[in-house]
C-alpha cells in the first residue's frame, strides 16, 4: 500500500506551488493550512524540484532542493524545500515572478535512508533503478540523487553509483572503497501535469 495517499500528494504540490509564488512575490514564507492532514505533520523527507515545461529532462531542472532525513514535519519540510528549491539552489539564479507560469512542481516524499550493507563491489546488486535514491557519503563530501534521476537519463546501477559519487563531488569509482557509506531509499513522487495543471503520480 501507498503510504502518501494520491489526496495528500496533490495537497504537498498544491502546497508548494503557493509557497514559492508566495516567496517569489513578495518575499513571505506561508504557514502550513488549517486543513493540513494530520498524517502530514509526521517527519518526513522531502524534496522539491522545479522543472522547465517544453524541455527535455536533461535540460529541464530549474532547482532541487530537499531534506533527505526526516528532521521536520513534512507539511513544514515542504515549504522550506520549495522555497530553498526557487531561489537558494547554487546551481542556478533565483526564480523570477516571470518564469512561475514556465515551472512545473514535483515533490517527492522519501523513506529514511538505509545502509547497504556487503563488500562495495555487490552495490550495483543491492540497489534497483526504478526504485531507489542513493546517497554516497566519505568524510566530509556527500551527494543525494532521487530515484527519478536515473530513469531519466537511462543509467544502469553502476552509472547511478557512479553519478552519485560525482554528486558528492567524489571520483566516480569512490563506490567501490570500503570507507564510502552508500545509502538507498524509496520515494514517493507527485508533479503537476503542466503549470498549476492537475497533480499526478509519477511512475517510474
Amino acid at each position: 500500500m501507498y503510504r502518501i495517499r494520491d489526496e495528500w500528494g496533490e495537497f504537498l504540490v498544491r502546497l508548494a506551488r503557493k509557497a514559492i509564488e508566495e516567496y517569489v512575490r513578495n518575499g513571505r514564507t506561508i504557514k502550513p493550512p488549517e486543513d493540513t492532514p494530520p498524517e502530514l505533520w509526521e517527519k518526513m523527507g522531502v524534496f522539491v524540484t522545479l522543472n522547465k515545461r517544453h524541455a527535455p529532462p536533461q535540460m529541464a531542472l530549474r532547482g532541487c532542493i530537499g531534506f533527505p532525513l526526516p528532521i521536520y514535519p513534512l507539511v513544514e519540510a515542504t515549504i522550506k524545500a520549495a522555497i530553498y528549491a526557487a531561489v537558494d539552489d547554487p546551481r542556478f539564479p533565483p526564480v523570477r515572478e516571470s518564469e512561475l507560469n514556465d515551472l512545473v512542481v514535483e515533490v517527492s516524499v522519501l523513506t529514511p535512508p538505509e545502509p547497504i550493507e556487503g563488500p562495495p563491489e555487490e552495490r550495483p546488486r543491492r540497489i534497483k533503478v526504478g526504485r531507489d535514491g542513493l546517497i554516497i557519503e566519505k568524510g566530509i563530501y556527500s551527494g543525494l540523487l532521487l530515484p527519478q534521476v536515473p530513469i531519466e537519463w537511462g543509467w544502469d546501477e553502476e552509472e547511478f553509483l557512479a553519478q552519485t559519487c560525482w554528486k558528492a563531488g567524489l571520483p566516480p569509482d569512490c563506490w567501490l572503497d570500503e570507507d564510502t557509506k552508500v545509502y538507498r531509499f524509496t520515494a514517493e513522487i507527485f508533479e503537476e501535469e503542466y503549470p498549476r495543471g492537475p497533480v499526478r503520480r509519477k511512475p517510474l
